[in-house]
């Protein structure tokens, strides 16, 4: 148990430096993200920048897998 523990809380620290990172190099900001605002609503869905990092996560999971 100890162990996961420790495997998931770097795994989140992994995730948190991508993100603060990624908004440095536009991740978020890609084309393809899903930006719309009109009057006081406001609705992003970053489509492109989930695919982007989910290719990166699964190459990462599968050299370490190994």
């Amino acid at each position: 148990m100890g162990k996961a523990l420790i495997i998931m809380g770097l795994v989140l620290l992994i995730i948190g430096g991508i993100l603060m990172l990624g908004g440095k190099i536009g991740l978020g900001k890609l084309p393809g993200d899903i930006f719309i605002k009109r009057g006081n609503f406001t609705f992003f869905f970053p489509i492109v920048s989930s695919i982007i990092i989910s290719l990166i996560l699964t190459i990462l999971f599968n050299l370490f897998r190994k």
